[in-house]
C-alpha cells in the first residue's frame, strides 16, 4: 500500500487510540495524553518557543481510510531551553561567526530529559518498520529544509535510533544521566544489602529523620486527585523552580489537563502531615519503568526530598516489579543511593558547513572522554566491591 507522509500542528485532530497504538517503549512522554496537556495548557505552541509539528506516515486502505503506521514528533524552536542535551555553546559559536542558528528543528519530549523513541512505528509489522522509520528521517530534512531551519536535533532517542540515524548522516553525541535498575529485589532491605555497610547507614538515616517529621509518603493514583491536590502540585513545581533560579516550562493548567488525559500513568508520592499536604513528588509509571518528576514542597524538612524523590520510587519499583527508575536530569548526589551513569543519546545535523565541522570536532573529543569519565563515577557507586561481603 502507497505510504503517505504529512504534518499536522496538534494532536487534536489526531486518534488517540491511534497514535498511542504506535510503539513507544517503555515511556510515556510521548503518549498522547502528554503531548496534549503540553498543548492544551500552553506549554508548547505559541509564545512556548515548542511550535508543534507532527509528521504522520500513514497507509490507505481499499476503503479510502487512513491507518497510521508511523509519526515523529518535531518542534520548531527559537530558543534552547527545556532541552537537557545542552547546544549554547553551539549557538553562541554561530553567533559570532554571523550565522543564524535559529529556528532550529528538534524531534524532543518537550522539556523532558527521559530517554525513549522518537521514531514512533507500529507494533507488530514484519519488514514494515525499517522503511517506516528511513523515510520518516528523510521526512524531518525536508521539513528542516521547508522551515528554513540551521539544523536537527533529535534527543534521548532509543540506541537503535541512535545508530539508524549515524548510518543516514547524522552526527551522534553521548551523554549519560542517573538511573536505578531493580535486580529483583524483594524488599527495600535486599537493596539495601548490596550496598556497603557505611552507605547503607546512611540511607536508613537519611529515611529516618525524613519520616520522622510526617505521617509518611503516600503514592495516589491519578484517577484519585481532587482538584486541591492538583493546585498544590502545581504551587509545589513553581515554588521549586523560582527557588532553584529554574523556568517553570510547564504552564497553569498542566497537572490538570495531564491528570485528565492520562491519569492512568500518574502517581502522586503524597507526603501529609497532621492532616496537611506538606510536600510531594509526581511519578509517571509504565510496566517497564517509573519515573520522578516535578518534586515540591511548602517548607523545607531535612532530607525530605531524598525521600519522597528517590527512596520512595525505588520502593516502588521494588514492590511493583518495575525495572527501571529515572529520577531526571544531572545530579550526581544521586550516584550515593543507588543510581548509576547510564548512556543517554543524541543526533544532529547542522546546515552550515562550517558550523557542522567545529561541532563535529567537538562531538568526536567528547566521545572519547565520556565512557573513562562515566566509569571513574562508577567507582563511586555505593555497591559493594565484594557482593559476598557484609
Amino acid at each position: 500500500m502507497p505510504l503517505q507522509i504529512r504534518a499536522v500542528h496538534a494532536l487534536s485532530g489526531v486518534e488517540a487510540s491511534a497514535w498511542n497504538g504506535l510503539d513507544h517503549g517503555h515511556s510515556p512522554f510521548l503518549e498522547w495524553g502528554f503531548l496534549r496537556a503540553l498543548e492544551m495548557s500552553g506549554s508548547t505552541g505559541g509564545p512556548a518557543g515548542w511550535a508543534p509539528i507532527y509528521l504522520l506516515a500513514e497507509v490507505e486502505g481499499e476503503d479510502g481510510t487512513r491507518e497510521l503506521v508511523g509519526a515523529v514528533p518535531c518542534f520548531l524552536k527559537d530558543h534552547s531551553y527545556g532541552e537537557y542535551i545542552f547546544d549554547w555553546g553551539w549557538a553562541r559559536a554561530a553567533s559570532q561567526a554571523g550565522v543564524s542558528y535559529y529556528p532550529k528543528l528538534v524531534v524532543a519530549a518537550p522539556v523532558t530529559p527521559a530517554s525513549g523513541p522518537r521514531i514512533l512505528l507500529r507494533r507488530n509489522a514484519d519488514d514494515e518498520p525499517a522503511l517506516v522509520a528511513k523515510l520518516l528521517v528523510a521526512a524531518v530534512r525536508e521539513l528542516a529544509d521547508a522551515t528554513d531551519c540551521s539544523s536537527v536535533h533529535w534527543l534521548f532517542t532509543t540506541e537503535d535510533e541512535h545508530r539508524l540515524l549515524e548510518e543516514l548522516g547524522f552526527m551522534s553525541r553521548l551523554s549519560f544521566q542517573f538511573h536505578w535498575h531493580n535486580r529483583d529485589y524483594a524488599d527495600f532491605d535486599g537493596f539495601l544489602a548490596t550496598l556497603a555497610s557505611r552507605k547503607r547507614k546512611q540511607i536508613r538515616k537519611e529515611r529516618r529523620r525524613a519520616l520522622a517529621e510526617v505521617d509518611g509518603v503516600e503514592f495516589v493514583p491519578g484517577e484519585s486527585l481532587g482538584p486541591d491536590e492538583v493546585d498544590r502540585l502545581d504551587r509545589f513545581y513553581r515554588r521549586t523552580t523560582a527557588r532553584h533560579g529554574g523556568q517553570d516550562y510547564l504552564r497553569p493548567g498542566f497537572f490538570k489537563r495531564l491528570i485528565e488525559l492520562m491519569p492512568e500513568r500518574v502517581q502522586f508520592a503524597r507526603v501529609g502531615r497532621e492532616g496537611d499536604v506538606v510536600a510531594g513528588a509526581l511519578y509517571l509509571e509504565t510496566p517497564g519503568a517509573l519515573y520522578g518528576r516535578y518534586w515540591g514542597c511548602a517548607e523545607e524538612i531535612e532530607f525530605l526530598h531524598f525521600e519522597t524523590a528517590y527512596y520512595a520510587g525505588i520502593q516502588r519499583c521494588i514492590e511493583q516489579k518495575i525495572p527501571l527508575f529515572e529520577a531526571g536530569a544531572q545530579g550526581e548526589h544521586k550516584l550515593l543511593r543507588g543510581f548509576t551513569p547510564s548512556a543517554t543519546y543524541s543526533s544532529h545535523w547542522i546546515r552550515h558547513e562550517g558550523l557542522r565541522n567545529a561541532v563535529g570536532r567537538f562531538l568526536a573529543d567528547e566521545r572519547e572522554q565520556l565512557p573513562d569519565y562515566m566509569k571513574q563515577l562508577e567507582q563511586y557507586a555505593p555497591y559493594k566491591k565484594n557482593p559476598d561481603a557484609g
